[in-house]
C-alpha cells in the first residue's frame, strides 16, 4: 500500500496525460521553424533573464535531486541538510566563477569552450566523450526511477508495466529534445520549476502549519520519530565506518565541484545574449535553487516527523518516496477536494521533473555529438544537415539509455548519481578552470585532464562501497570493495588537476609560451566578453 486513494491515482493519471499533451504541443509550437543553428542550439538568446534563470534552475534540479535529496533528509536528518546546501553551493560557484567566461568563450557546446583556445578535433571528441560519460548515468537514474515512481503513485507492481513506462517516457524525452531544441526544452524546464516550487512551497507551509510554524518543534518531532533520537540532528548518521568524517567531506566536495559544471547545465550559459544577461539569469537560478533547498528540507523533516523514518525506509530503502509520502501526510487524515488537487499538482510536478531533466540531458549529448564530432569531421556542413544530425543523435543517445535503464531498474541507482558528480568534479571542473583562467594551459594538458580524470573515476568507482559490500549497494550479493569510501573524489579530484598540470609541463617550454600568447589574444573576450566570436 502507498497510502494514496483511488481518487489520488485517477487524478494523477489524468494530469500526467494532460502534461504530456501540453508539453509536446509546446515543443512543436516553439521549436525551430527553419534551418538555423543558433535557433536550435541557443534559441537566439531570446529568453528574458528571469525565464532563462528558471530554465537553468530547471535543468539543474533533476528528478534525482528532488527525490534523492529529500530521501537523504528524511532518513539521515542533518547529513541530508548538508547535501541540500552543497547542491545550492555548487550553482553559486558556477554563478560567481564560471558563468560569464563560459558564455563568452562558448557558442553551442562544451567542446566550443575548450576549442576557443585549443582548436582541434581531438579536443572536441574528448569533450563529447566526457559529456556522454557524465550525463548517461544520470539519464539512467531518471529513466530507471520512472517505472518505480509511477508504480508507486499509480498502484501497480508488474515489472512489465514498469518497463513499458520507461520505454514510453524515454520516447517522449527524445521527442522533446529532437523537436523542441533549446527553446522548446527551456519552456518545459520553466513549467517544471514553477510547478515544483509552487506546489512544494504550499506543502512546506502545510507541514509547518501542523507544528504551529515552529521549525524547532518540527526538527524535534522528526528526531523523536527517527528511531535514533538526537543523532538524527547531528552529523554522521549517513556515513559510517572508520573514515566517516572524511567520507562525508569528499562526498559533499564532489557535489559542490561537480554538480554545477555538468554539460546540460553549462550549455544554458550560451542562451544568454550578453554578460549582464547571464549574471541576472544566474541570480534567478540560484534564488530558485535556494528556495528549493528550504522546501525539501521542510518536506523531508516533515515526512519523518509525520509518518516515521521506518515507514519511509520500508517504502524505499533509498528514501525516494519520501517527498510524495511527506506531501500526502501533510494533508492529515481527512483530505479535501482542494488538497487532492494539490497533491495531484505535486505528483505532476515530480513527473514533469523526470521528463524535463532527461530531455535536457539528451539535448546536451545530442548537440555535442552533432556539433563536436560529426560537424567538425565533415568540415563545412550545412545548417540543415547539422540540425538533422542533432535530431538523429538524440535517437542515438536516447535508445541505448532506455535499454540500459530497463536493465538497471532493480538495482540501487546511487552509484550512477555519484559517478556523474565525480566525473564533473574530477574531469570537467579542472578542465574548465584551467582552460578559462590558466594562460599556460596547453592542448596536452587539457586532454590529460579530460581523459585522465575520467579514467581515474571509472577505475575507482567499482571499488567503492556503493557498488558492492553492503546491503544497500548496487550488488549486495558481492564484495569487491577495495576503496572504502562512497565517492572517488578524495583521489580523483586532486588527480584531475594534477593531470592537467603535468600534461602542460610535458608539453615543453615552447608550447607553453605559444599557448600563453594565444590566450592573451582571447583573454579579453573570455573574461570580459569584449567580442563574442560566432565561428
Amino acid at each position: 500500500m502507498n497510502g494514496f486513494t483511488d481518487s489520488d491515482q485517477a487524478m494523477a493519471l489524468v494530469a500526467f496525460t494532460a502534461v504530456v499533451t501540453i508539453t509536446l504541443l509546446l515543443c512543436v509550437m516553439t521549436g525551430p521553424d527553419r534551418d538555423d543553428l543558433d535557433e536550435f542550439y541557443t534559441g537566439y538568446g531570446s529568453l528574458s533573464p528571469m525565464r532563462n534563470g528558471l530554465a537553468i534552475a530547471g535543468d539543474y534540479i533533476s528528478a534525482a535531486t528532488v527525490l534523492g535529496t529529500v530521501g537523504v533528509v528524511a532518513l539521515f536528518g542533518y547529513d541530508g541538510i548538508v547535501l541540500a546546501l552543497s547542491t545550492a553551493l555548487s550553482l553559486m560557484l558556477l554563478m560567481f566563477l564560471l558563468a560569464e567566461p563560459l558564455r563568452n568563450a562558448g557558442r553551442f557546446t562544451m567542446g566550443d569552450v575548450f576549442a576557443r583556445r585549443m582548436p582541434g578535433r581531438a579536443v572536441r571528441i574528448a569533450a563529447c566523450v566526457v559529456t556522454l560519460a557524465a550525463l548517461l548515468p544520470l539519464m539512467l537514474v531518471q529513466l530507471a526511477g520512472t517505472g518505480e515512481l509511477l508504480a508507486f503513485m499509480l498502484g501497480f507492481s508488474g515489472d512489465g508495466l514498469k518497463t513499458a513506462c520507461i520505454v514510453g517516457l524515454g520516447v517522449l524525452m527524445i521527442s522533446y529534445a529532437a523537436i523542441g531544441g533549446m527553446k522548446g526544452t527551456a519552456l518545459i524546464q520553466i513549467l517544471k520549476i514553477v510547478m515544483l516550487l509552487g506546489s512544494g512551497a504550499v506543502v512546506a507551509g502545510l507541514v509547518l502549519h501542523q507544528f504551529d510554524w515552529d521549525p524547532g518543534a518540527l526538527f524535534d518531532a522528526a528526531a523523536d520519530k527517527s528511531g535514533v533520537g538526537p543523532a538524527f540532528l547531528n552529523s554522521g548518521l549517513q556515513f559510517t565506518g572508520p573514515h566517516s568524517g572524511l567520507d562525508m567531506v569528499t562526498s559533499q566536495l564532489a557535489v559542490v565541484l561537480g554538480g554545477g559544471v555538468l554539460p546540460h547545465v553549462t550549455m544554458r550559459m550560451n542562451t544568454a545574449s550578453s554578460a549582464p544577461q547571464v549574471r541576472r539569469s544566474m541570480s534567478w537560478a540560484v534564488s530558485s535553487v535556494v528556495l528549493f533547498v528550504v522546501v525539501i528540507t521542510v518536506v523531508g523533516f516533515g515526512a519523518t516527523a509525520l509518518i516515521g523514518r521506518a515507514v519511509i525506509a520500508q517504502a524505499d530503502p533509498q528514501g525516494n518516496s519520501a517527498y510524495l509520502l511527506g506531501s500526502r501526510a501533510a494533508f492529515g487524515p481527512e483530505v479535501t477536494t482542494g488538497e487532492t488537487f494539490l497533491f495531484t499538482t505535486v505528483t505532476t510536478a515530480v513527473f514533469l521533473t523526470v521528463l524535463a531533466s532527461v530531455a535536457g540531458m539528451i539535448l546536451a549529448c545530442a548537440n555535442s555529438l552533432a556539433h563536436d564530432v560529426f560537424a567538425t569531421r565533415a568540415g563545412q556542413m550545412t545548417p540543415r544537415r547539422e540540425m538533422a544530425l542533432a535530431r538523429v543523435s538524440a535517437l542515438a543517445v536516447g535508445i541505448p539509455a532506455i535499454l540500459l535503464a530497463t536493465t538497471v531498474q532493480h538495482r540501487s541507482l546511487q552509484p550512477l548519481i555519484t559517478l556523474s558528480f565525480c566525473l564533473g568534479a574530477s574531469a570537467i571542473a579542472p578542465a574548465l578552470v584551467y582552460s578559462l583562467f590558466w594562460r599556460r594551459f596547453t592542448r596536452t594538458g587539457l586532454l590529460c585532464t579530460l581523459i585522465g580524470g575520467t579514467l581515474s573515476v571509472l577505475l575507482l568507482m567499482p571499488g567503492t562501497n556503493l557498488v558492492s559490500g553492503s546491503p544497500v549497494s548496487a550488488f549486495p550479493e558481492y564484495d569487491f570493495n577495495f576503496f572504502p569510501f562512497t565517492t572517488t573524489g578524495l583521489v580523483t579530484i586532486p588527480l584531475g588537476f594534477a593531470f592537467g598540470w603535468l600534461g602542460t609541463l610535458a608539453s615543453g617550454r615552447r608550447k607553453v609560451e605559444e599557448q600563453r600568447r594565444e590566450y592573451e589574444a582571447v583573454e579579453g573576450r573570455i573574461l570580459a566578453g569584449a567580442v563574442r566570436k560566432q565561428g
